[in-house]
């Protein structure tokens, strides 16, 4: 039913009989004192509003840093105030290169989304035992941050030459003298092998690969973000993981992150080995050649299998010397590509473990 505006009621009024229009007015009335009866008061406004569930307000935690061997003397007003310089991002953070200027230091910060990491009162454990760690060949872990709305820094030293893969990727010749591949090789295993060994409690690195090796200029390798995944969520820790399997170094029975363990890790550390071996990235995403295929660790064992020998290693391995002066043998380079492709064995039970990967490169380095 159409509503009656002002002027068409003062018509209406103006043109009924009086006693139909005494009626009219007596039901207006009782259509006002009712609606007015129905309408609820202020204090019963008030009153609902007090017994209707209200949204919870989550109080900000206060901000705190946390400060391990070589970061004694970092405050927060040093790593929150320092100028950085994006060097790395990812789904879950960013890595900066900052000049903590009270320290006179360049350090490395990880600043880990709130989205995307475990909460702060889950992760204090897990934060002093990553502290705790320390290795020649180990990324160590100076301080870690917690800010007031959930986001979180992890603060590094600084190595000032690359990562391993932009030094593989770089072609520069230093990555084909077997003396190098040597030195950096094993201190990866020696690394991985004292997170798996060396601790009271293991630790599993979980996102094993060439980008997460540093180097500095002695090309000295240092194994950075092990155990990371332990400060994010479920869900971010498997998109790490799905990226790993993007990138090549996921091993083949791993599902969840959740279960990644010692096993998995030696996969990760034997696609790295063939890729310095090689030279090649671990995914060849426009496969051409015979045998070539996406992964190179199925590229290699197609090789094995076609007798394609000269594919599995860099020919210029073969021009560089040994540490006695003698001429580096196809012999001892083909020992080195027997471990890495058992360390990429599609069955974890066959894969050696860090401890057997690192005396046996010393084993393949003392040979003769």
């Amino acid at each position: 039913m159409a509503k009656l505006t002002t002027n068409q009621l003062k018509l209406l009024l103006g043109i009924l009989p009086p006693a139909l229009l005494i009626l009219v007015s007596l039901a207006l009335y009782c259509l006002i004192a009712r609606r007015s009866s129905s309408a609820p008061s202020a204090n019963a406004v008030q009153d609902e509003e007090k017994q209707r569930p209200q949204p919870k307000r989550v109080a900000e935690q206060e901000e705190a840093l946390t400060t391990f061997e070589g970061g004694e003397d970092l405050t927060i007003a040093d790593i929150l105030e320092a100028p950085g310089e994006v060097i790395g991002k990812s789904g879950y953070g960013t890595v900066y290169k900052a000049a903590l200027e009270q320290c006179s230091t360049v350090n490395l910060l990880r600043f880990l989304r709130p989205t995307c990491s475990a909460k702060t009162e889950e992760v204090g454990e897990v934060t002093g035992l990553l502290g705790s760690i320390r290795h020649p060949n180990l990324v160590p872990l100076q301080a870690f941050y917690a800010g007031p709305r959930g986001e979180k820094l992890l603060v590094h030293p600084f190595y000032r030459f690359k990562n391993l893969a932009q030094f593989i990727r770089d072609e520069n010749e230093e990555c084909h003298k077997w003396l190098v591949i040597h030195k950096i090789s094993a201190g990866i295993a020696k690394g991985l092998d004292h997170l798996h060994s060396g601790l009271p409690k293991p630790v599993i690195h979980g996102n094993l690969k060439s980008k997460n090796i540093l180097l500095d200029r002695n090309l000295s390798p240092y194994i950075s973000d092990f155990g990371l995944h332990l400060l994010l969520n479920s869900a971010t820790g498997q998109e790490m993981l799905e990226a790993a399997a993007v990138q090549g170094y996921k091993a083949p029975e791993l599902i969840k992150m959740r279960d990644c363990n010692a096993e998995t890790d030696v996969y990760g550390l034997g696609v790295i080995l063939l890729e310095i071996l090689t030279g090649k990235e671990p995914v060849n995403e426009k496969p051409s050649a015979p045998g070539e295929d996406y992964y190179l660790t199925n590229t290699m064992r197609n090789a094995i299998l076609d007798d394609r020998i000269s594919d599995l290693f860099h020919p210029d391995i073969l021009l560089s010397r040994c540490s006695n002066g003698s001429r580096v043998t196809e012999e001892r380079v083909l020992k080195f590509f027997q471990l890495a492709m058992a360390c990429c064995s599609p069955s974890p039970a066959l894969r050696p473990c860090a401890k057997q990967v690192v005396a046996k490169l010393e084993e393949i380095s003392s040979c003769i």
